[in-house]
């Protein structure tokens, strides 16, 4: 049973603990305490265990020191050709002076985002759909530069800024996929059409080459036939002087003649002998079995050309 000196020691002990709990504080790493006494600004509470004055001090404010990331919902903005785009993006920023984050303004993020948004619906009015993709950095640069400026006085330092999406109407969106699809199968059919005149060009070329090749290939052929008739007729004629020198100078020696009468009478019985093994029509001489007479004429012949060749004052030697 409880007796009034347990009671009064139960409230002492519970008062004590609550007053510890109401004094004592542990600040996480990166964070921020403000404290106010009184209702009136008193100090900033960094990492680390505090102890703070009963029922004088409170904690007004927690500021986070880390990089805060917020969502900027899609919006409706009129570009420079009064196209309607659904645009929205992030913004990046980050506590600087917890002070003035706390007292500077009601709702920092609040006010950076409503910031952003506006300064966004001023620069796409400022550029046409077309650039829109194209103009996204500047954009991003223009919204920094703007909320960045602004919440100074906030104690807030804008790091960046990025558009997420632009989007057109269906029916815009539409035609920029037919030009977008045209523009392709232009550079398509361009890339083909230069493609097929520098394979015209190529086969053309090599054609050219070819005929140049095929022709020196013909000229040096004819060349060297040419060259080896030449050649050949004029070891066949210095063949033919030099059998004919011989026979001459055969014929000028001892006997030589004897040799050529009996040669003649051989190729003369021959060729006769030719003509009798076929069923030809003859006119047999009448002294055909006069081969010693044929062969004297045959002689005669030979030294009357003989001795026309002979130069003058020169005697012809007889056989």
């Amino acid at each position: 049973m409880l007796t009034p000196e347990n009671l009064i020691i139960l409230g002492v002990v519970l008062f004590a603990f609550i007053t510890l709990l109401k004094t004592a504080r542990v600040v996480p790493q990166r964070t921020v305490f403000i404290i106010e006494r009184l209702g009136k600004y008193s100090s900033t509470l960094e990492a680390g265990f505090h102890i703070l004055v009963p029922f004088m001090d409170r904690v007004a404010h927690r500021h986070s020191l880390k990089e805060i990331a917020i969502d900027v919902s899609a919006q409706t903005c009129i570009t420079q050709d009064n196209i309607q785009v659904e645009v929205d993006g992030i913004l990046y920023f980050q506590i600087v002076d917890p002070v003035k984050a706390s007292y500077g303004i009601n709702d920092y993020a609040f006010a950076s985002t409503q910031l952003a948004q506006t300064t966004m619906r001023s620069e796409i009015g400022k550029i046409s759909l077309d650039r829109t993709f194209e103009e996204r950095e500047t954009v991003n640069h223009a919204i920094v530069n703007a909320v960045d400026k602004a919440a100074e006085p906030w104690g807030i330092k804008v790091t960046r800024y990025e558009v997420k999406n632009i989007v057109p109407p269906p029916s815009i969106k539409d035609a920029m996929e037919k030009q977008m699809r045209a523009e392709r199968e232009k550079r398509a059919l361009i890339a083909e059409s230069e493609g097929d005149k520098q394979a015209k060009i190529n086969r053309a070329e090599g054609n050219k080459a070819e005929a140049i090749a095929m022709s020196e290939g013909e000229k040096m052929k004819r060349i060297n036939e040419a060259e080896g008739r030449g050649q050949e007729i004029e070891r066949v004629a210095m063949a033919t002087a030099k059998g004919i020198r011989e026979i001459a100078s055969a014929i000028n020696q001892t006997g030589g003649r004897d040799a050529v009468n009996l040669r003649i009478a051989e190729q003369y019985l021959g060729e006769f002998g030719k003509l009798a093994q076929k069923n030809n029509a003859m006119i047999i001489p009448s002294n055909l079995s006069d081969i010693a007479g044929v062969v004297a004429s045959i002689s005669k012949v030979f030294n009357t050309v003989n001795q026309s060749e002979v130069p003058a004052g020169k005697e012809p030697k007889k056989g």
